[in-house]
């Protein structure tokens, strides 16, 4: 149980002294009746707690699904750039959320949002070994020596040996990358270790999570009870990314 200042304050849409007044002015409710001061307590995840009749969500952390557009950078706060948080409207911006796991600015897709620090925490760890799966179009053509030396392991410019990873070629100049690590710009660095320049680049899944195919660029939304419950426990599913058109297998990246 919390004070009901507290949790109401937590969700960035007011601060302590607002709610106050919002109590005061009876338009605060737990359970359907009437808050009686915004020192009440209250049960974050049993009680329903309405404002001006709108059901507000206490959770203690929030997390997000993104289309990340190409043009922003993945951070909190940038003295130059606009961030991913841009898109965010203000109460949003006010609750401590940042990007889990970062996207190059030119890196579009998936993009998880969250203020949980634990949760964002194992699934970046590098040992946990979280899958992602990314779209990748290159200058020049893939064959099947590049879908070995990725299966092996590429050592890198700077000498890093990197894990094996997964290229399913899906046209002459583009394929399916699936990472299970994430160094810096690593599928970028990776094809250029083949001679072979990035084009483009779309993350399609992040572990168990797969981008919601009715968010456009810069469209966000929030996870699903069962999203969240796949992060926590990582449960790797198999997603079905491609598409079918006229009986041929393609892939959307615009």
């Amino acid at each position: 149980m919390e004070r009901l200042d507290k949790i109401l304050s937590s969700t960035g849409r007011w601060s302590r002294r607002e709610v106050k007044e919002l109590v005061r002015a009876g338009r605060v409710t737990v359970d359907g009746v009437p808050a009686q001061s915004p020192e009440q307590k209250a049960d974050r995840a049993g009680s329903e707690i309405r404002v001006d009749g709108e059901s507000i969500s206490a959770s203690q952390y929030t997390y997000l699904m993104m289309n990340k557009p190409a043009g922003l950078v993945s951070a909190t706060e940038d003295p130059r750039e606009p961030t991913v948080l841009s898109l965010l409207p203000g109460h949003l911006r006010k609750i401590g959320l940042f990007p889990a796991g970062r996207l190059d600015k030119d890196t579009v897709g998936l993009l998880l949002l969250t203020n949980d620090g634990v949760l964002a925490h194992e699934l970046l760890a590098p040992k946990k070994h979280v899958d992602k799966t990314y779209l990748v179009r290159v200058e020049g053509r893939f064959d099947d020596a590049d879908v070995t030396a990725f299966r092996e392991g590429i050592t890198l410019a700077d000498g890093y040996a990197c894990l094996p990873a997964g290229l399913e070629l899906t046209g002459p100049d583009q394929a399916l990358v699936t990472l299970h690590e994430g160094k810096y710009h690593q599928i970028k660095r990776m094809c250029a270790a083949r001679g072979k320049p990035v084009a483009f680049l779309k993350r399609l899944t992040f572990g168990p999570l797969a981008l919601d195919g009715n968010l456009a660029p810069g469209e966000w939304r929030e996870l699903t009870e069962e999203e969240i419950e796949s992060l926590r426990q990582n449960k790797q599913k198999n997603l079905n990314i491609p598409i079918e058109i006229d009986g041929e297998r393609r892939y959307n990246i615009e």
